[in-house]
């Protein structure tokens, strides 16, 4: 490579996943600060309910599978996860279980987004952004689903996995090696920068309502309110009006 493509190459994969993750932290923490009445998924069921049931449901259950699969298969070390399973098998259940779940978010996304870009009302209810954060989603959908043909070709030599998970992991620990990504199919280095690109657009779209979701499950495990009756302080005399508990 040349130098101006090595300096370019360094930038996308070494410096700026951390400005997408500080934009990313910093951006939400200020917009739930400054603007919480944006701070809402501008949910349209009532302009068009059925589609939308079906695209959400896919949709949802689809992202939320890749996510998780996302965030732990590729961020656990190797050496955690081969007592359980071999490289190449972690691989295969990769392949198959996010194919699934891509098809299936890829067919809701594609009715959302049919149904913000083709219903009229929808259409005219809609921002710029939300229209914007769906088209960015679907092109990154289809760029994952066409790194699966590669994936399962190499799924004897898992290579290009390890080293793709090295690379997070390096970003994790704050030691990032682009070096690592170098010589990777391109539908790989795409798919990484678009999500890259996707947490820093994160706070200006209407995906910070994702917070809000991963919220509600720290209110499942909240303590008790403990609620006590008060005795009134009245005048010799008077009578103390019972307290319903």
């Amino acid at each position: 490579m040349s130098s101006l493509t090595t300096y370019l190459h360094n930038f996308a994969f070494n410096v700026y996943p951390y400005i997408c993750l500080a934009v990313f932290f910093m951006g939400s923490l200020a917009r739930f600060d400054r603007d919480q009445y944006t701070w809402k998924s501008d949910s349209s069921q009532l302009l068009r309910a059925g589609q939308l049931r079906w695209g959400s449901n896919l949709f949802h259950g689809g992202i939320l599978f890749l996510f998780f699969g996302h965030l732990f298969g590729q961020l656990t070390p190797h050496a955690v996860y081969e007592i359980f399973v071999t490289a190449p098998q972690k691989q295969l259940v990769a392949v198959v279980a996010g194919g699934v779940a891509g098809v299936l978010c890829f067919i809701g996304l594609t009715l959302l987004l049919h149904r913000r870009i083709f219903d009229p009302r929808i259409r005219l209810t809609s921002h710029r952004t939300d229209i914007a954060i769906l088209v960015i989603l679907w092109v990154q959908l289809a760029i994952g689903l066409s790194t699966l043909p590669a994936s399962l070709h190499h799924v004897d030599n898992p290579t290009t996995m390890i080293q793709l998970a090295s690379y997070l992991q390096g970003i994790a620990t704050f030691r990032p090696d682009a070096s690592l990504v170098t010589g990777t199919d391109w539908h790989f280095q795409a798919h990484m920068l678009l999500g890259m690109t996707i947490f820093l657009l994160f706070p200006f779209s209407r995906l910070v309502h994702v917070w809000s979701g991963f919220a509600s499950v720290a209110y499942l495990f909240r303590p008790y309110q403990v609620v006590r009756s008060r005795r009134l302080n009245l005048p010799a005399g008077h009578n103390t009006p019972p307290v319903r508990n």
